[in-house]
């Protein structure tokens, strides 16, 4: 009996040093990093900013590609149907990971289940825009002409389901006005009808508006993060505006296929908080328009999580759950 038991514990100990040494040898050959979005994007600056200093400091290289489309389902696809062995990564968007679950009747994958937090990568301060010949010079004028005007005021979105509409159908829902959706193909055309005034307004980053501000073809009324942007410290946010707690925010993150194991899980987490601490990393960012952010895989799971639920309500109270 001891002899076996004796054969049972050796069995069990080699076994948990077999599951051990992928994650002590990590990584060991090339990793792909899949950015759900196209070149030049935001998630794209990031993932190719990631894979540079994976290649840096593991010696192994690190190559992002794109798989755009879908609203971030196509490039989500391929990492979570991917052998959880850390050589497959996606950087993801809030849109694809806490939207897409509640606004698609059947999706090729669970986001929230097959996919596993590492560290978020970013945020990105969301804004309210309006045309320039809208007679509306802050929120509060806003509101009272949507009041004045049921169903009349048309808002601009990048597509159905993302986080340029839903967090419109926040803001109506949080001020009480119901507005009219334009989805558009992308937040190009969505903009070019903005300006031109065919559209009234539009919730989007603050990536890129400040030369349509500038030149008057754009009217910033109001930022949507908790404090106020550095970026437009005179322009107030939303809560400011008389609308505590509506805060709406674009992030992106690292994630791996669900059942990877935590040690490699780990590893992905402490070289982003690294690389994303870096100066010239958070000032590149900045740059872009965008706020470098790290976390613990336990703290963006979290995270996450509360995402999910937020949009969720946001989506069912909207009428939006399970329409595409």
């Amino acid at each position: 009996m001891q002899k076996r038991l004796a054969r049972i514990g050796a069995a069990v100990l080699s076994l948990t040093a077999a599951a051990a040494a992928p994650a002590q040898d990590y990584p060991s050959r090339l990793i792909r990093i899949v950015v759900a979005q196209a070149p030049a994007s935001g998630p794209d600056l990031v993932g190719r900013t990631l894979a540079a200093k994976f290649t840096e400091t593991w010696g192994q290289q690190a190559i992002v590609d794109n798989r755009a489309g879908a609203n971030g389902i196509i490039g989500g696809d391929v990492v979570a149907k991917a052998k959880p062995d850390g050589y497959t990564l996606l950087v993801g968007a809030s849109s694809a990971i806490t939207m897409n679950p509640f606004v698609y009747k059947s999706l090729p994958h669970d986001p929230l289940r097959d996919l596993m937090p590492v560290s978020q990568t970013a945020s990105n301060v969301m804004a309210l825009v309006v045309a320039p010949t809208l007679p509306a010079p802050n929120v509060k004028t806003l509101v009272a002409l949507a009041k004045s005007r049921p169903n009349e005021i048309v808002f601009a979105s990048a597509g159905i389901g993302n986080l340029t509409h839903l967090s419109a159908e926040l803001f109506a829902i949080t001020a009480g006005v119901k507005l009219v959706h334009a989805p558009y193909k992308g937040s190009t055309p969505a903009w070019i009808d903005l300006m031109s005034g065919q559209v009234a307004l539009m919730f989007t980053t603050t990536q890129g508006i400040a030369p349509h501000l500038e030149r008057g073809k754009l009217k910033l009324l109001a930022t949507c993060s908790e404090k106020r942007a550095i970026a437009f410290p005179q322009t107030p946010t939303l809560i400011e505006s008389g609308y505590p707690g509506l805060v709406m925010t674009g992030w992106t993150g690292l994630f791996a296929p669900a059942g990877t194991p935590a040690e490699i899980v780990s590893k992905l987490s402490r070289e982003v908080v690294r690389t994303l601490a870096l100066p010239e990393i958070r000032e590149r960012m900045a740059g872009q328009g965008s706020e470098a952010v790290s976390s613990a895989p336990e703290v963006f799971s979290a995270f996450v999580k509360a995402e999910a639920a937020k949009w969720q309500k946001v989506i069912r109270t909207a009428g939006l759950e399970h329409t595409q």
